[in-house]
């Protein structure tokens, strides 16, 4: 029980890094918008575009590293 337990834990983390990671590296590709500071202005639009992507990768992390 442990064992799975650790095993979870550790592929949940790994999958958190992965997409901090994405998200970073979808930051610095695309470098026409500052999202992070579009949506500390408020801008709706960045935040659903940043939502949709985060999602889009986090469903691929899932599907990877819970197969």
């Amino acid at each position: 029980m442990w064992e799975s337990l650790a095993i979870s834990a550790a592929f949940g983390i790994m999958g958190i890094l992965m997409s901090a990671f994405g998200y970073k590296l979808f930051d610095l590709i695309e470098t026409k918008i500052d999202f992070a500071e579009e949506i500390k202005k408020g801008n709706i639009a960045a935040a659903i575009v940043i939502a949709g992507f985060l999602m889009g990768i986090c469903f691929i992390i899932g599907r990877t590293v819970g197969s």
